[in-house]
């Protein structure tokens, strides 16, 4: 069993002498390079010499996300909003990669960096002093500047388990107790009431790290795992993201893995309590959540149950347990394989390493697979280097860019002809073409035909994604005239077969997979800082995504399973009318909130038919969208939408979420000009004279509590709805005057 020595540690993790102030560079900005491989992995890159970053000249995609001036010429100011639109373009197509899609950060929760750094830390994987140093920098911007604390995200109020997570990481990356952004986060963990009030995963970290009693964790039973897989409640039915972390975690916990001792625990120990380490009693701090903390409270059953295997772990049965770590390690094993090593997100990845290094040892091939693809999680950005929430959103983004090329036109320009032509090339490279090396063995669903939500090699299926991926690979090589169809009709048919399979008895899509598990599985959701996390829901923003790919496929292949894709269809339209809000909205789980979902909910109603004119569903709609828009002609919405399920305004109008607002009438065929023209002059307002906008308030949310940025969303929806919104407004006024004749 491998465990890195104290003189090791002392080694590969230094203590750093750094200025009191955080907002100055650690690093010099331009040595930084992104790497793009053709299969969209991306990693960041310090150049040391003066002759490699000649022989390395950074680029404009390397200067953008660092926060390095492009000083590009301002470009003509707009007649319209098509040419506002085509300013946009001829902005973003300079953030385009070589390979053809459009790399980007994809970060906001803060319990993400804790975990890449600790994972590191006790498995004795160091980082390079100037990823060290930008670690550092991400962890001093991203403080609360009133208290000094960190929340469950980039945007949230301190909380427990932001705070002592990212303390520890501060601390193990370098940063003396004594540095005044230190001290000034401890002061505010204290008030908070210490690490103790921290939620399960912050205690679990903690536990890892070997600065929190594993007595003071709730149970995760390893043994959950040998159940009979026809049970309800056997961990293959929870929803894929939750069952992928507690598999690394029930062996970590079955073994209570923990660091050795050195100063820094020891000292860490002191500092994360206000009261004496050595004299708490941690069993009695189970179910001690801070206030800050809590969203989803446990349940009498969850408690209940917690006391029932609390009493086994006291007397559980050697052999048992050894045959479940056998099962547990080897659901590990085939994930690795399953993915390359990257998996299926930031948690399970290096909770995995840590399962890895702790049997295999540093010299496995395991190990040295995980630190490669470790980096592929770290982005760098002006605000330094964080922990992405996968290892990109690369389909997400070209996906939504490459629709947006098409339905305003600008795809038919010859000057976007050749970026849009690589574009295509990377939705063909990122097509799964077969299932995972272990299928049915690690309980995944088909994949073959499918596109995932970031690359190839990361493959997972996921419903939305699928449909968005064919959607745009139709629009390129189907509406835009010269365009070669290098992804053959059978890959195409591949993708929709796979949509096809994922379609729950509801009508409605879920995410990754069908749902499997029952819904009051949910009274057993242990993570008090999310919600729905048990199992898979259907969404309303999958399951529209499937609506309008399948919708625009029968229009060019009519005779490809035309009964199988109408049923679908239709099923899917039932979900999506019983979804909608008696206010006539549809929440987003993915995006906020409202204007996400019900952008995506009129895009489908209308592919069928459903209109403005004819819809109750699309009228009440559109009565909600306008009722919130603003007298400055935008919307804006606050991620607390997704927490509490109502619309709560945001302080200030949002330029991607008043675009989605605008779509979302357009979609509806909504008659009156009016509030389509007054966002479209605010989004104009809102562009820079280069043709991009400033990045503004997070986009994305998951599991209701945790936000996550999505920041090519403000280019692709601006540039989408500008376009559109030109058109809209002319047909709009030519209706007007034939009906005047």
């Amino acid at each position: 069993m491998y465990m890195p020595t104290e003189a090791q540690v002392s080694t590969l993790w230094p203590q750093c002498d750094l200025p009191e102030s955080g907002k100055l560079p650690f690093t010099d900005y331009s040595r930084w390079r992104l790497l793009v491989n053709d299969g969209g992995r991306h990693t960041w890159h310090y150049l040391r010499t003066d002759e490699e970053c000649k022989e390395w000249p950074q680029n404009d995609v390397d200067k953008y996300w660092i926060g390095i001036p492009l000083n590009l010429p301002d470009l003509p100011k707009p007649k319209d909003a098509l040419d506002a639109a085509r300013n946009g373009y001829t902005f973003y197509k300079h953030l385009q990669s070589h390979d053809g899609h459009w790399p980007g950060e994809y970060g906001g929760p803060m319990f993400l960096l804790p975990g890449l750094v600790i994972g590191s830390y006790v498995t004795g994987m160091s980082f390079t002093e100037v990823e060290r140093l930008e670690m550092i920098r991400y962890l001093f911007n991203r403080a609360n500047p009133e208290d000094g604390g960190w929340g469950i995200h980039i945007e949230g109020h301190s909380t427990v388990f932001g705070t002592a997570l990212n303390y520890a990481a501060l601390r193990i990356l370098g940063v003396k107790a004594d540095h005044p952004v230190a001290a000034k986060a401890r002061s505010t963990l204290h008030k908070l009431g210490g690490a103790t009030g921290a939620p399960a995963w912050g205690k679990f970290w903690l536990a890892i790290l070997n600065v929190y009693d594993w007595a003071g964790l709730n149970p995760v039973p390893v043994e959950l795992w040998l159940l009979p897989e026809w049970l309800p409640i056997h961990p293959h039915r929870w929803w894929i993201h939750t069952r992928t972390v507690y598999v690394p975690m029930s062996y970590l916990y079955g073994i209570r893995f923990k660091m050795q001792e050195n100063d820094l625990i020891r000292a860490l120990r002191e500092e994360l309590y206000p009261t004496n380490y050595y004299q708490i009693h941690w069993p009695s701090q189970r179910n001690n959540i801070c206030a800050a903390d809590l969203y989803s409270p446990h349940t009498t059953i969850l408690d209940v149950m917690n006391s029932i295997l609390s009493i086994y772990e006291g007397c559980s049965i050697p052999p048992l347990r050894r045959a479940a770590l056998k099962r547990a390690y080897h659901l590990i094993v085939m994930e690795d394989e399953n993915t390359e090593y990257q998996t299926l997100g930031p948690v399970s990845k290096m909770m995995n390493l840590i399962c890895r290094a702790h049997l295999e040892g540093p010299d496995s091939e395991a190990y040295k697979q995980h630190a490669i693809k470790r980096a592929d999680f770290m982005w760098l950005g002006q605000e330094g280097m964080m922990m992405c929430g996968t290892n990109g959103s690369q389909l997400w983004d070209i996906g939504f860019i490459t629709q947006a090329l098409v339905e305003t036109d600008l795809a038919k320009e010859e000057a976007n002809k050749e970026s849009l032509s690589r574009a295509l090339g990377w939705l063909d490279i990122c097509q799964i073409r077969e299932n995972p090396k272990h299928y049915e063995t690690s309980y995944r669903h088909t994949t073959k035909g499918a596109w995932p939500f970031s690359t190839k090699e990361q493959g997972y299926t996921v419903s939305d994604c699928t449909g968005e991926g064919l959607k745009a690979v139709l629009y390129l090589q189907n509406q835009v005239e010269g365009t070669e169809k290098i992804i053959s009709d059978e890959r195409l048919f591949d993708a929709v077969d796979v949509m096809l399979t994922m379609q729950n008895p509801n009508g409605g899509f879920a995410s990754y997979e069908l749902v499997r598990g029952p819904k009051w599985l949910e009274w057993l959701n242990p993570a008090e800082v999310f919600g729905d996390i048990m199992i898979e829901f259907c969404y309303p923003e999958c399951t529209t995504s499937v609506i309008t790919s399948l919708s625009i496929f029968r229009k060019h292949y009519p005779d490809y399973r035309p009964a199988d894709i109408s049923k679908t269809i239709k099923g899917a339209i039932q979900f999506l009318h019983k979804a909608q809000k008696p206010e006539g909205g549809w929440v987003g789980s993915w995006g906020i909130c409202f204007t996400y979902a019900t952008q995506f909910a009129l895009e489908s109603l209308s592919l069928v038919g459903e209109t403005y004119s004819n819809s109750s569903y699309a009228r009440r709609a559109c009565e909600f969208i306008l009722s919130w828009q603003r007298e400055d002609g935008g919307w804006g919405e606050s991620y607390k939408s997704c927490e509490q399920g109502a619309w709560i305004q945001h302080e200030n109008s949002q330029v991607v979420q008043t675009c989605w607002a605008t779509m979302a009438l357009m979609y509806a065929k909504y008659p009156d000009p009016e509030p389509i023209q007054k966002a479209v002059k605010l989004v104009m307002n809102r562009q820079l004279p280069d043709g991009s906008w400033p990045q503004e308030a997070i986009e994305g949310v998951f599991n209701k509590n945790c936000t996550i940025s999505y920041p090519n969303f403000k280019f692709s929806f601006p540039i989408w709805m500008l376009g559109r919104a030109h058109h809209y407004l002319q047909e709009l006024e030519e209706s007007k005057s034939a009906a005047k004749l």
